[in-house]
């Protein structure tokens, strides 16, 4: 009864904040950087924050919280932590480009209980619990089951520090590229990895996540069927750090062309 309430909240809380989101789209935003300067943060990814960790306070006042813009409080002892990306696809939100979500994970100990994606322009709601599958607006999601890496459609994305580093996903990316059916690039990991579940991509990796990034996402993965390791075929790690994901079929040949480069 308690995760069923969770995931409740959790939804609530997404649509809320989506629909702060959608009001704003469009329209002119103060834009600030944070670790580099292609890592943007604007006033709606602090309102949407704000609206998810106050009202977390209220009604969870037990609860951890793990916030990307750093408004979230630890609670030592807690049983349950809140992972939230309240707008992953910041850029993308920025420069007027339709991709982008709120992202709500919920841990109990070390384990991905509930996860939430909420899509506000195209209003479509991801939600997983663990044991009790996947759901696109509340209809069952599976992913895909092509076996053939040439015949996959895959995404990936690439952390901020690529102006400063030559771990930079670029290797990879060439080739997958020359693999892969096709590769797309679109600013969310969290969609990526729903996209993954619901077999609208075949495939997914990225290194240098963050926990915001995957928490409710490899939940998604994992409930519609697919797989999520890190990048040697290990444990998905919690953090997000070198996180792959694929429908099952894909994922010895995904893991070999990452050993490859």
């Amino acid at each position: 009864m308690e995760t069923a309430a969770i995931l409740e909240l959790a939804k609530r809380l997404a649509r809320e904040a989506g629909e702060i989101q959608r009001r704003r789209y469009g329209s002119e935003l103060e834009v600030k950087t944070k670790s580099e300067s292609i890592d943007l943060v604007t006033e709606v990814d602090k309102q949407c924050e704000a609206l998810i960790v106050e009202t977390l306070c209220r009604e969870r006042p037990d609860d951890a919280v793990l916030a990307e813009e750093g408004s979230g409080h630890d609670r030592e002892g807690a049983e349950w932590r809140w992972v939230v990306d309240p707008l992953d696809g910041t850029t993308n939100y920025a420069h007027g480009y339709p991709r982008f979500c709120v992202s709500i994970g919920v841990e109990r100990g070390d384990e991905r209980r509930v996860g939430v994606v909420y899509d506000p322009l195209m209003d479509e709601c991801y939600h997983a619990v663990k044991g009790g599958g996947a759901f696109l607006n509340g209809r069952t999601i599976r992913v895909s089951g092509e076996s053939r890496l040439e015949n996959a459609l895959l995404a990936t994305g690439f952390a901020y520090d690529i102006r400063k580093t030559h771990d930079d996903n670029v290797t990879q990316f060439a080739r997958f590229l020359k693999t892969a059916r096709a590769v797309r690039r679109d600013g969310s990991a969290a969609l990526d990895l729903c996209y993954v579940a619901a077999g609208r991509l075949d495939g997914y990796w990225e290194f240098k996540l963050h926990p915001w990034d995957v928490a409710a996402g490899l939940l998604m993965v994992e409930e519609a069927g697919g797989r999520c390791s890190d990048a040697t075929g290990g444990p998905a790690p919690r953090s997000g750090a070198a996180t792959l994901a694929s429908n099952g079929e894909l994922h010895p040949a995904m893991l070999e062309v990452l050993r490859r480069s």
